[in-house]
């Protein structure tokens, strides 16, 4: 979390609350009419509100009352609790000719007076943009929640474009909106972005971040440059973490949870539902568990409340550098449990695999689209002289890859199809002697362990009268051996 008093007070002061709550036992709030307003949908921690405290300092010079856009402020400090109070008497400690009252009023003009919608972890407010065509453009809040109410999955904003959303698989234009020009663009998301990230933006053309709009749902948020200027896309993160009955993950897959210590592995291209099935195991171990859970994530999507178990969540960039810093780290945290949500390097693979042969349970992603070819690309990557021991490591370590890919229903949403490999003794020493292209074929006869090959299940899918036949041929990744089973069916489908 990036620390800034001057936006947490402007949602104070703009939401026409009494107070603002910060402190380490329970999410910043603002009260107001007697009612908690949350801000944030987790607790500081303490080095946080150090964080805050310093800036506090910096911005108002350690005053316990001061003036903030014509409202008196009073600060109340205790133990892990800061309240920023308004107050309607008399500013003792710092007046109107005060240098930092003067800054924070040379900028007023820029801070619209009328309340934001609802917004994210202490980022500032949402700023309706009018377009230079003299249309209005909607700001991006009313955006998102347009996003969460068509059940798409994806916003995507591009300069001198309409807005465009994702809707079960499909990119759908709104022509209901103008389009926006690359400087518009950027004043309408600019202001949901933290200081960090909007350097970053400026320095190397993209960023990532999360952004939450409270009782409503988290967005992970990508700005990037292209030929035309500035563009973003937003997914939703559903507040409500999705269980392994709501997605109907396989048994086989979740009985891996229970295993004490080694690697499981969620594969599949973008977009095919690996963070919402990851979220899903994690919350089933922390229901379930008394472990201690560490996520390493870019940006931190699903918020995992501690509940049997006892949940860190850190984001890279904010919290730590790097996913090889932080799997560093983690050996010295204690943990039970670590998902790395990205194995995007050597380094973060080989730490991965060594901690899940000493002792861990580690969760990975990797962008593949089958689990053999998840076995073959990590060892690929690595020189040839190290992929004698990183097969054997790697035989050691493994105990289930889930390759993905979600698929329209005939009914309107969608559906994930699973392949499922779980490590046996024959395939671990398959992989040790380089053998990989035979492990689909004990894939096929290990059924009653669980395992089932992607094409069998996007069969399974089709007869059920689930999905479309042409669409699970266009999701498969072997489309000729898909049409061959569809055939000795009687299944019809387009050439």
């Amino acid at each position: 979390m990036s620390s800034n008093i001057e936006r947490l007070l402007d949602q104070l002061i703009s939401q026409k609350g009494e107070m603002l709550v910060i402190g380490t036992l329970e999410p910043i709030y603002i009260l107001k009419a007697g009612k908690k307003v949350p801000v944030m949908n987790r607790p500081v921690s303490e080095r946080e509100l150090g964080f805050i405290d310093a800036e506090h300092n910096n911005l108002f010079s350690d005053q316990t009352e001061f003036l903030y856009k014509n409202s008196h402020i009073r600060l109340n400090k205790m133990d892990r609790i800061r309240e920023f109070i308004i107050d309607d008497g008399p500013v003792s400690k710092l007046s109107e000719n005060n240098h930092i009252s003067q800054i924070i009023h040379e900028t007023d003009d820029t801070i619209p007076t009328e309340p934001p919608l609802s917004h994210s972890e202490i980022h500032p407010k949402n700023i309706s943009t009018q377009s230079k065509t003299g249309n209005d453009f909607p700001d991006i809040d009313t955006l998102l929640r347009l996003l969460v109410e068509k059940k798409a999955s994806d916003l995507h904003l591009s300069s001198n474009n309409k807005p465009a959303m994702r809707i079960d698989g499909d990119m759908v234009i709104l022509d209901e909106f103008p389009t926006v020009a690359s400087d518009q663009l950027w004043e309408i998301i600019k202001p949901i972005a933290p200081t960090r990230n909007i350097t970053e933006f400026q320095e190397t053309n993209d960023t990532d971040f999360a952004y939450t709009i409270p009782e409503l749902a988290r967005f992970r948020s990508n700005f990037f440059r292209d030929l035309h200027g500035v563009g973003a896309v937003f997914r939703v993160i559903p507040s409500k973490i999705l269980t392994v009955d709501d997605l109907k993950i396989p048994p086989a897959v979740v009985k891996l949870c229970d295993i004490p210590k080694g690697l499981i592995l969620v594969t599949g291209p973008t977009g095919s539902g690996k963070s919402t099935t990851l979220s899903a195991l994690i919350n089933y171990i922390n229901d379930s568990q008394k472990k201690h859970i560490i996520t390493i994530e870019d940006p931190v999507e699903f918020v995992h409340p501690n509940q049997r178990s006892l949940v860190n969540q850190r984001e890279v960039s904010t919290h730590t550098q790097s996913f090889k810093r932080a799997l560093r780290a983690a050996l010295r945290e204690d943990p039970d449990i670590i998902l790395v949500g990205e194995m995007r390097d050597l380094e973060t693979i080989a730490i991965a695999i060594e901690m899940a042969v000493t002792g861990h349970l580690v969760f990975g992603t990797l962008h593949t689209s089958t689990a053999i070819g998840t076995v073959d690309r990590i060892i690929d990557q690595f020189p040839s002289s190290q992929q004698q021991q990183i097969r054997s490591m790697l035989a050691d370590a493994l105990i289930g890859v889930v390759a993905q890919t979600l698929l329209k229903r005939k009914t309107g949403g969608r559906v994930a199809a699973y392949e499922i490999l779980i490590m046996t003794p024959a395939i671990s020493n398959l992989i040790r002697e380089a053998k990989t292209y035979q492990i689909g074929t004990l894939m096929q006869t290990g059924k009653a362990l669980g395992m089932q090959m992607i094409n069998s299940h996007l069969l399974e899918l089709t007869e059920k009268g689930i999905v479309d036949s042409d669409e699970a041929i266009s999701k498969a990744v072997d489309k000729d051996h898909l049409k061959s089973l569809f055939k000795g069916k009687n299944i019809s489908f387009s050439s």
